[in-house]
């Protein structure tokens, strides 16, 4: 079928879209020291993604062009200097309260679970990042999801049989496998990432210390940034602002609901993403875990984080955003991954609204009373995308990669989809004899 001009021209866009390196730079007083990103090679002319760091904690990124001939620390540390002056302007506008990092006390046993299916070469990468953790007390559990053939077991039988704990999930899904790493789960705190994430070394630490600050506090969120951006998909979603919740630490109180929030809690998508989130272990068991009918696997698509963080708020506890909990995540590749995954969030959204709503219809008349502002919201930040088009990596009010129409029509889709593809889900798991929530 012969394409329009439009979809051409779109197409004509995405395959112009240039590679982009990844570096990070970290600032102390007057020293400036670079460093390729995770995986990536040393850093020449061209343009780069820059995640700057003050002391080692990370600040803010910026997309700097190094020239020709030029000293690639040099240029883009007068670039970060920038940033970091207009960073602390920032933090210094913001009220005392919010900026105030939680005192931590003693870590809290962590239980560190990765779910994975026939990926053993990323989840090696994955696995050493998180062995080198500075945290001084955690248990890493690796949870096979449906495998076909034996890959991830002998990798942790041959590689890390006395570090890593090996459970064998047969029911697919990303929701199940996540339940099944959380009954395993030996630790105060259970911590969750992905398969194709390479972890700071203070990821973990950062991550649990403000529970052990805070006794209300349910779970936890960090930073996501891209491994790569070797690929026109790649750069296109991190120019939308990829995983990243930007770089001030919030919580967010149910009893206080935030006022830039019309739809909270039901907004989830704005506290963090499942490559890096921590929950209190008795929390996420009170409230059953995670809804198997929802996440990738299953005809839902995806949504079962989004589910964990209403879930856990809506019972009264607290979420940590914090930035500095650091992962470095390995974004898909092409043109049809986008397409997949635009579709897919949109599913998961309505998919896991609709299974919070399932679990806890007394939720509905807070839900129904939050609708009218949430969708007004909604479309006041659809109009301003529209408008504005797609942005660079790391300077996301300099938009220069506009956002495709066919992935936002795709999205749409999804979220008409997702109640229907939750219930084929649960009917799915019913006809396993595995039941829904």
């Amino acid at each position: 079928m012969a394409r329009s001009g439009h979809a051409q021209e779109e197409i004509r866009r995405f395959l112009d879209i240039e590679a982009v390196q990844v570096a990070e730079l970290d600032l102390d007083g007057d020293e400036a020291v670079l460093r390729p990103g995770p995986g990536s090679p040393p850093v020449t002319h061209g343009e780069v993604f820059v995640l700057v760091r003050r002391v080692g904690r990370p600040v803010g990124t910026l997309l700097g062009r190094v020239p020709e001939g030029a000293d690639p620390r040099a240029v883009l540390a007068e670039r970060a200097k920038v940033l970091l002056a207009e960073r602390v302007k920032t933090v210094l506008a913001e009220p005392e309260k919010a900026r105030q990092a939680p005192e931590a006390g003693e870590l809290p046993y962590t239980s560190v679970v990765v779910a994975t299916r026939e990926r053993a070469g990323q989840l090696a990468r994955a696995l050493d990042s998180l062995l080198a953790q500075d945290h001084p007390r955690f248990e890493i559990v690796v949870v096979d999801n449906a495998p076909v053939t034996s890959e991830t077991r002998e990798l942790i039988e041959r590689k890390y049989a006395e570090r890593v704990r090996y459970v064998c999930e047969r029911v697919p899904g990303l929701a199940v496998a996540h339940n099944t790493g959380l009954a395993a789960a030996r630790g105060e705190v259970v911590a969750f990432t992905d398969d194709d994430v390479v972890a700071d070394p203070r990821w973990l630490t950062e991550l649990t210390a403000p529970f052990a600050a805070d006794p209300g506090l349910g779970c936890g969120t960090g930073l996501i940034l891209p491994a790569r951006l070797t690929t026109p998909a790649q750069v296109l979603l991190e120019s939308h602002g990829g995983f990243a919740k930007g770089f001030t630490p919030r919580t967010y109180d149910p009893a206080r609901p935030p006022g830039d929030e019309p739809l909270f809690p039901f907004t989830a998508g704005r506290f963090g993403s499942g490559a890096n989130m921590a929950f209190r272990t008795a929390v996420l068991r009170s409230v059953g875990g995670f809804d198997p009918a929802t996440g990738a696997g299953t005809a839902a698509r995806g949504g079962d984080d989004l589910y964990g963080f209403v879930r856990v708020l809506a019972e009264g506890h607290r979420l940590r955003y914090t930035p500095s909990a650091l992962v470095w995540h390995h974004h898909r590749e092409t043109w049809q991954d986008l397409e997949s995954q635009a579709y897919g969030y949109g599913a998961g959204l309505t998919a896991y609204l609709t299974a919070v709503l399932v679990n806890r219809p007394a939720l509905l008349p807070s839900f129904l009373a939050r609708l009218p502002r949430g969708l007004a919201h909604a479309r006041a930040l659809t109009a301003v995308r529209e408008t504005e088009g797609g942005g660079a990596p790391g300077d996301h009010d300099t938009r220069t990669h506009p956002w495709p129409r066919r992935l936002s029509r795709l999205q749409r889709r999804g979220m008409v989809y997702g109640p229907v593809g939750y219930l084929r889900a649960r009917r799915a798991l019913r006809a396993r004899g595995e039941g829904a929530r």
